[in-house]
């Protein structure tokens, strides 16, 4: 068993206490009816097409808290943004854009960074979005950006944590 100083301990739990703060954040928001506003993730998400490579500049929602809040109660986002949801394990998914106020065009991405489905969310509808089989990533993007950048189901999609997953780089 290993030891830990008193200074050591201190700092553990203080880096815990901000995991779960952290954690918080986007159910506290989304409760109290704020958009969660999370940092644009460095490296931008490239959609390859057959018109040609598509980069969106992200939001990463990596856990709990972040998924549930997604783009709740955001008004607007810029045309080249996005948001992915990314799930520990492939699994069946289902949307709803209750309390969403933008339209989205919601792609399904499995393991393997393909494209599985593109659906659309119509704002405020609490009808269930899904795809027809289970899935690792979602990207959320204005709607009619997927027609627009001629992104198509079976396109592949490139960014740092869907290439960890699917070994594509």
């Amino acid at each position: 068993m290993v030891g830990f100083s008193m200074r050591q301990t201190w700092r553990i739990l203080a880096l815990a206490g901000l995991v779960i703060a952290s954690l918080a954040v986007g159910r506290t928001q989304a409760a109290e009816g704020q958009a969660m506003l999370l940092s644009v993730d460095p490296a931008p998400l490239v959609a390859v097409t057959a018109k040609g490579d598509r980069p969106f500049q992200i939001e990463i929602a990596d856990d709990d808290g972040e998924r549930e809040a997604g783009l709740m109660f955001r008004q607007t986002m810029p045309d080249n943004r996005g948001m992915l949801f990314v799930f520990p394990q492939t699994q069946g998914v289902g949307f709803w854009m209750k309390n969403t106020p933008m339209p989205l065009d919601l792609l399904f991405i499995g393991q393997d960074g393909r494209i599985k489905a593109i659906r659309q969310g119509e704002p405020q509808s609490e009808a269930v979005i899904a795809p027809n089989e289970p899935v690792r990533f979602v990207l959320e993007l204005k709607a009619g950006t997927a027609a627009r950048e001629n992104i198509k189901e079976g396109d592949l999609v490139k960014h740092p944590a869907v290439n960890a997953v699917s070994g594509v780089n």
